[in-house]
C-alpha cells in the first residue's frame, strides 16, 4: 500500500471547539492525534472565542473559511459558532466530500458538568454532529486559575487518547452505539487523576448574576449566548424601539459562593471534585423528572375549567 492509499484508509477525525482555532487545548489535542499516525486529522474551529453561545448557530448570513496552518492536519477557521464548524466539517463541502469517522469538541479550557453543558458551545459542536449521526465527543479541563498550566492542556490530550483510540476501535468493529454522545471532563489535577469513570449529569452550576456598570465591554468570556429571530425576515414590520436620554449598563457576573450541586455518587461534577476523568453518555431530547408527567396529565384533564380566569 503506498503512502497515499495508506493516508486515506486512517480514520478520519474532525476537531472543533469554543474557545477558538488559535486555543492551545485544540492544538495540543491535534498534536497528539497527529503524533499517533494512525489518523487523518480535519480542523474546523470558530476563528474566534465562542465560549458559552450553547447550541446557538449561523442563520442570516454566509460564513467564511478559511485556510489556517497547522501541522500534520487540514484546517479552516470560520467565522461562526461550534455547532456551525461542527455542521460545516461533516457536510462534504469544505473537506472535498470528505465525511469524518469521529467528531471531537475541545479541549475546552473550564469544566462542562451539570447544567453548564446547556450553556456549552464545547458540547454542542459535539451534539451537532452526533444529531447527524457522526459519533462526538466533547472535552474539556477543569482548568483552575492560578493553579493550572497550559502544559496541563497536554496532558489532558494524553490522558484522553485512549478514549480516543477505543472509540474509534469499536466504530471500525461496528460495536459502538449509536445512541449517545460522550463529554468528558478531566480533574485540575491531571497528572494525578484516578482513573476514568463512567457518570451521569448532575444538576451543578455556579449562579450567575448581574451588576450595574459603566463601562461599555464584554462582561465575560463564558454564557453569552446567542440567539435566531426566525421570524425576522426581511421586509416584516417591527416596532422600533425609541431611544431614551440615557441608558443602563450591566455585566455578567460569577457567583463563588451560591454553588448549586446534585450530591449524587454518580454524577458528573461530583465525580471530577474526586479527581476522576469522568465521561458522561448524553442524547440529544431534553427530559423531565418521571414523577411530574402524572401530575401534567391530570393537569391537562383540567384546563378547561380554566377558559375563564378566576385569579
Amino acid at each position: 500500500m503506498d503512502g497515499r492509499a495508506a493516508a486515506i484508509s486512517k480514520p478520519i477525525v474532525l476537531i472543533t471547539n469554543d474557545d477558538g482555532i488559535d486555543a492551545p487545548g485544540l492544538r495540543f489535542l491535534v498534536d497528539v492525534l497527529v503524533a499517533t499516525d494512525c489518523y487523518r486529522v480535519l480542523v474546523c474551529a470558530p476563528a474566534s472565542d465562542q465560549s458559552g453561545v450553547s447550541h446557538s448557530i449561523t442563520w442570516r448570513h454566509a460564513l467564511s473559511a478559511k485556510r489556517v496552518e497547522i501541522e500534520g492536519a487540514t484546517a479552516f477557521a470560520v467565522s461562526g459558532t461550534p455547532a456551525d464548524c461542527a455542521s460545516l466539517g461533516i457536510s462534504g463541502k469544505l473537506f472535498d466530500g470528505v465525511i469524518p469517522d469521529l467528531v471531537i469538541s475541545g479541549i475546552n479550557i473550564g469544566c462542562n458538568c451539570g447544567y453548564h453543558i446547556i450553556y456549552s458551545g464545547t458540547v454542542a459542536g459535539a451534539r451537532e454532529a452526533f444529531l447527524y449521526g457522526i459519533p462526538a465527543l466533547a472535552m474539556s479541563l477543569n482548568w483552575m486559575g492560578g493553579k493550572s498550566t497550559v502544559n496541563d492542556l497536554k496532558l489532558a490530550a494524553e490522558v484522553c487518547l485512549p478514549v480516543i483510540n477505543s472509540v474509534l476501535t469499536e466504530l471500525k468493529n461496528k460495536t459502538y452505539p449509536e445512541g449517545s454522545f460522550l463529554n468528558i471532563d478531566v480533574p485540575t489535577d491531571v497528572a494525578h487523576h484516578k482513573g476514568f469513570k463512567i457518570t451521569k449529569q448532575g444538576k451543578y452550576m455556579i449562579r450567575i448574576g448581574w451588576e450595574q456598570t459603566n463601562i461599555n465591554a464584554p462582561s465575560m468570556e463564558s454564557y453569552q449566548t446567542a440567539h435566531i429571530d426566525v421570524d425576522m425576515t426581511p421586509g416584516s414590520e417591527m416596532n422600533a424601539s425609541v431611544p431614551v436620554e440615557s441608558h443602563l449598563l450591566f455585566k455578567r457576573v460569577s457567583s463563588k459562593i451560591k454553588i448549586e450541586e446534585d450530591e449524587a455518587e454518580d454524577t458528573d461534577h461530583k465525580a471530577l471534585q474526586e479527581g476522576y476523568i469522568t465521561i458522561t453518555p448524553l442524547g440529544a431530547l431534553s427530559h423531565t423528572e418521571a414523577d411530574a408527567m402524572p401530575y401534567f396529565q391530570d393537569w391537562l384533564l383540567h384546563l378547561a375549567d380554566y377558559s375563564t380566569s378566576s385569579l
